[in-house]
Parts: structure tokens; sequence; C-alpha cells
């Protein structure tokens, strides 16, 4: 398989991992939704910054390093794990506090006690708590990759990556900044908060619970 042919086939491997539902599409429609679009658009690119961490772990071996020292995945998990669950903690029991808005939120404003870099920071981390996402990279570039990985790879494909993660969730976050979607939220905000927690929180314990197998 030559260079250009690995590059489209793992761009579209991960392109279909990115826009299956997650602990990452939660956090950025929760944050286009109920804070701004600029919020969600930051935390977009987190989670795009995420993902060339996971893909140069993958580069350099991060498959076989974590067959060689299984306590490692076991921590990744672990740590996932509860830093999901307490997202998850968090959302529930912000469900009930009213929504302060800024007039100009619902157009990509910022909204009060928001802030770029958290948010950028929190797409980042949401991105990183979830170990499987390195495992499905790693598996899909020794797969994919060519035997002999030319050095144009090495730049390429942690750039494609970015690429895909951060326009994927950008497009969430514009798409769900728009008005119709914002009132719906404001409507349902209690029962959607609730949603979001519960399902972060089961995703935590989900991948705590795997850690028995």
């Amino acid at each position: 398989m030559d260079a250009l042919t690995s590059t489209l086939a793992i761009g579209g491997a991960l392109a279909l991992g990115a826009v299956s539902p997650g602990p990452s599409f939660v956090m950025v429609a929760r944050a286009a939704i109920a804070r701004s679009r600029a919020d969600a658009l930051y935390m977009a690119l987190g989670m795009g910054l995420g993902g060339v961490v996971f893909a140069a772990a993958a580069l350099l071996g991060l498959k076989l390093l974590l067959a060689a020292v299984p306590w490692l995945y076991m921590a990744m998990k672990a740590g996932g794990g509860i830093y999901l669950v307490y997202l998850g903690v968090r959302i529930w029991r912000g469900a009930s506090a009213p929504l302060a808005m800024a007039a100009g939120a619902a157009e990509g404003g910022q909204a009060p006690g928001t802030g770029r870099g958290r948010a950028l920071l929190s797409g980042f981390a949401t991105q990183l708590s979830n170990p499987k996402t390195a495992v499905v990279y790693a598996s899909v570039f020794a797969a994919l990759l060519p035997a002999e990985v030319p050095a144009s790879l090495l730049l390429a494909l942690p750039l494609m990556v970015f690429a895909i993660e951060t326009g994927w969730y950008a497009i969430v976050a514009i798409a769900l900044s728009c008005a119709r979607p914002r009132a719906f939220y404001l409507r349902f905000k209690l029962w959607l908060d609730r949603a979001a927690g519960g399902v972060m929180a089961l995703l935590g314990i989900r991948l705590l619970t795997s850690l028995r197998q």
C-alpha cells in the first residue's frame, strides 16, 4: 500500500470514528447549546489537539507499549473513567441551576462565567480521557501504514487527524449553537442536562467496570 492510499484509508477510518457519538460529542454539543458558539469551537480545537496526541503516540508505537506494559493501559482506563464520572456528576448537579446567558451568546458570543482557555482545555482533557481512542488510533495505523513510513507521512498524519477531529466538532458546534437548538435546550434544560450527565457518568462507569476484564 503506497503512502497516498494509506493516508486516505487512515483518514476515512478515523473520520468514521470521529462522527460516532461519545463523550467528546456530548461535551461539544452541550457547550454549543448551553453556553456559546465560541466556547464550543474552542472545545473543538481541544478535541483536535487531543487527536494529535493520540496520532503521535500511535506513530511512536503506543500499541506495542500497552501490550508490553498492561498496567499502563489499566491506569489510563481508570483515570479516564474517573474523569468522565466527575464530568457527569458536575453536569447532573448543575442541571437545576438557571442559565445566565448574555443577549449575544446565541450567535456565538461569550456567555458569563466561561473562558476560551478553559473550553480548550476541557475539550483536550475529554478527548484524552478515553484510552480506547488511543488503541483505535494505534490499531488503524498499524493496519494501514506502509511497511516503510516516509518522513512526509509522519508530518501529514497528525495534521490530517487535527483537521478531521477539529473539523467535525466545529460542524457540531456551529450547527447546535443556532437559535432553534438553543431555544429547545432552554425549554428542557433540566432533563437534557441530566440526560447528558447520566450518559457521561455511565460511560465512565463502563470504563471502570471494564477493568475487571
